[in-house]
Formats: C-alpha cells, sequence, structure tokens
C-alpha cells in the first residue's frame, strides 16, 4: 500500500478499511504493508522511491497506490519500467448521480505503458532548444494490441476496438503503431476495428462517449484521452486504473494528489476503491481465485447503491465526507 502525498494517505486508508472488512468477512485474505514513496519520502530519505519501498514491492503480490505529488516520474514511470508494466488499464463507465454526459458509457482506455515520450529522453541542443525522443517498438504495440483485443472478447463488452493515432503526422512511429494493430486485427475478424486521430478521439469523447468501447493507443495519448473520459463519467474521482505486466500489477487512481484539498476529508475515494476492484480481479484471474473476483465485485456493488440513493462526495454534488463515504461503502458491502 503506497501511501503517496496529498490525499494519497486518506484514499489509501479509504482503501485499508474497505479491503480489512473483505477479510474479515470473506475467504480472501490480505496481508497489507504500508510503504512510502513520493515528495514526503523526498523530504526524509533523499529518494522519491527509497530502496526499501522497492523491496517490500518486490515482496508483495501486488501493489495498491496512492497518487504522488511533484515526484510521481520518480515514482510511478520508474515502478513501470522496472515490472515492465506494459498495459495501463483505465475503465471508465458512468454511475447513476454521477454527473456522467450520458447514462450509457462504458469504456475502458488501454495505453501503452513503457515507451513513447515519458521515457524521458530530453537533451538541450543550445542555451533555447531541447530536443525530446520518443521510442516506439514493434514489441510494445503488439502486445498492448493483443491486451486491448482479449479485453474486447470479456463477456460484459461490446466487441469493438478503437485504435487512436496520429499516423498522418507522426508517418514512421505512429504510421507502424497503425499497421501493426491492423495486422493484429485481421487475426481477430469477430471484432469491430476502427481506427481515428486522436484529436477527433478527444472530440468523440464528448460528442458520443456510449459509441466507445476498448481504445487503444501509445502512452502519451492515452494518459490525456483518459482523463478526458474521467472527466465524461463524472470527474477524476471516478477514474480508477492499472498497470498489468506479465507477472504484477500495481493500481492507482488516475488523478493526482489534489494538494488544496489534503486534509479536508472531502476527497472522493472511488477512484482508489475501484482500483482495489481491479486489483483484486487480477489477483483473481492470476491465482484462479473466484472469490478474488467476487469480492472486487462486491466493491463496485457497494458504490453504485451509494450512488444510486445518491450519497454521494462533494465533487459530485453531494455532502459525504471522504469517512462518510468509505463506512457507507463499507455497510453494503455484504448486504443483499
Amino acid at each position: 500500500m503506497l501511501r503517496g502525498d496529498g490525499i494519497g494517505p486518506e484514499l489509501i486508508d479509504s482503501a485499508t478499511c474497505i479491503l480489512n472488512a473483505i477479510s474479515d468477512y470473506s475467504s480472501v485474505k490480505f496481508s497489507l504493508v504500508p510503504v512510502e514513496a513520493g515528495d514526503g519520502a523526498l523530504k526524509r530519505f533523499s529518494k522519491a522511491l527509497p530502496d526499501f519501498t522497492l523491496s517490500e514491492i518486490r515482496r508483495s503480490d501486488a501493489c495498491l497506490k496512492g497518487p504522488v505529488g511533484e515526484s510521481a516520474a520518480d515514482v510511478i514511470l520508474v515502478i513501470r519500467q522496472l515490472f515492465d508494466l506494459y498495459a495501463n488499464i483505465r475503465p471508465l463507465k458512468a454511475y447513476p448521480n454521477a454527473n456522467s454526459l450520458h447514462n450509457n458509457i462504458d469504456l475502458v482506455v488501454v495505453r501503452e505503458n513503457t515507451e513513447d515520450l515519458y521515457l524521458g529522453w530530453e537533451f538541450w541542443s543550445d542555451e533555447e532548444t531541447v530536443i525530446s525522443l520518443r521510442r516506439t517498438s514493434k514489441k510494445a504495440i503488439e502486445r498492448i494490441a493483443q491486451y486491448g483485443f482479449k479485453l474486447a472478447k470479456l463477456r460484459n463488452r461490446q466487441r469493438r476496438v478503437s485504435l487512436v493515432h496520429k499516423a498522418n503526422v507522426l508517418k514512421e512511429s505512429d504510421g507502424m503503431f497503425r499497421r501493426v494493430c491492423s495486422e493484429i486485427a485481421s487475426l481477430n475478424p469477430d471484432i469491430q476495428f476502427e481506427e481515428m486521430y486522436v484529436d477527433a478521439c478527444a472530440m468523440n469523447l464528448i460528442r458520443k462517449p456510449q459509441d466507445f468501447d476498448i481504445i487503444v493507443t501509445s502512452n502519451l495519448f492515452g494518459d490525456i484521452i483518459s482523463d478526458e473520459a474521467a472527466q465524461v463519467v463524472g470527474g477524476l474521482g471516478m477514474g480508477p486504473a492499472a498497470n498489468i505486466g506479465n507477472d504484477f500489477g500495481v493500481f492507482e487512481p488516475v488523478h493526482g494528489a489534489a494538494f488544496d484539498i489534503q486534509g479536508k476529508n472531502v476527497s472522493n475515494p472511488t477512484s482508489i476503491l475501484l482500483s482495489a476492484r481491479l486489483m483484486l480481479q487480477w489477483l483473481g484471474a492470476e491465482r484462479g481465485d473466484k472469490q478474488a473476483t467476487l469480492e472486487g465485485d462486491r466493491i463496485e456493488n457497494a458504490i453504485l447503491r451509494m450512488l444510486t440513493e445518491n450519497k454521494k462526495t462533494k465533487d459530485l454534488g453531494g455532502t459525504l465526507t471522504t469517512e462518510e463515504f468509505t463506512r457507507g461503502v463499507m455497510s453494503y458491502l455484504y448486504v443483499d
């Protein structure tokens, strides 16, 4: 449990309450280990991602991460590279009374998570010019596309993949992204496949978000449009994320540390609770543990019941504090 900065610790506290309740009342048991990383760790230990934190993460089955402040690139980007967490999965769904632009939104942004400009390869060519390098590899494209098509085949999906790129300008890098994804699409004729430029995608997320199912895209584009999609379904407080590799996963809200509301007990814990649900789903699939998957569903069902009854936090127009919303979710976990 990486506590993070700003509202991170209070969100992790919320998730801890829910996971402890699941551990107490079900056959799914946890050993929750709090660790530090981020701005606070940088001040105390002179390193945003201390070695002892990284060691604890390596010993764990999964990591649930709170948002980190200005040192985020030195934490989550490093973790993604070290564990080769190549798939960033961001499901966005319209829940009742959550201010969604449309009632029928249920989409997933599948974002390549290890390459692109986020490698941070930048240098000064002279005193007034910075050069930024972008890496795009066939291997990375193949595996993120395959992950997207795999998700599209799940029982609850619309069986449609939208490839988002800018191949008309980035003719080599996005041109390869387009070509490789199209080749994989040809191997999945049962899945509807379409392409669109990233600017058109940004527009259509506002105009007709209900038409999207699975969006496959590169690292930078995925970061931007997934935040847009979160706002479309009510705000960043509604957005969970999973960073998935071959044998490890890190789960986190899509948003940042929100220092402006730190300590005010007003943050929306839905993002971290739905991230915990993603963690349980992933653990259930990885370990063949159906009960873990069912307990993850309990979290979403409890949140759904809260929102259906218009019990929500202030960012959604409600009156509940972070702690009150958490207690409400916990009270509905094991109520039929």
